[in-house]
């Protein structure tokens, strides 16, 4: 699931900075229908990426490859994002006292 939630955010947060930075009235730019457009193509765009990966992600856990190759093919690559596993890099570092003199 974090590949998915990973995924979604990185889809839909330049969404909702274009729609917030368009329709925005406090920058001085104007609403027109046009804009008014504009946001409703970036909504549906949202949903159907949603729906898709949302479907994609539970034919994975199904184990379903038909439908998740579907969904992905209607995403554009059949198949969803891999990100690399890492284990931990971070090393644990002692303090040990210093030795005044014996």
């Amino acid at each position: 699931m974090p590949n998915f939630f990973v995924s979604a955010m990185r889809t839909l947060v330049p969404y909702g900075v274009a729609l917030i930075l368009s329709l925005t009235g406090r920058l001085g730019i104007p609403v027109d229908s046009e804009q008014a457009a504009l946001a409703v193509g970036f909504g549906l765009a949202a949903a159907y990426y949603l729906a898709l990966r949302g479907l994609e992600a539970l034919a994975e856990r199904l184990r379903w490859r038909p439908l998740q190759l579907l969904a992905g093919v209607l995403l554009g690559w059949a198949r969803p994002p891999q990100y690399p596993v890492t284990g931990s890099t971070l090393t644990q570092v002692t303090d040990t006292p210093a030795r005044t003199g014996s």
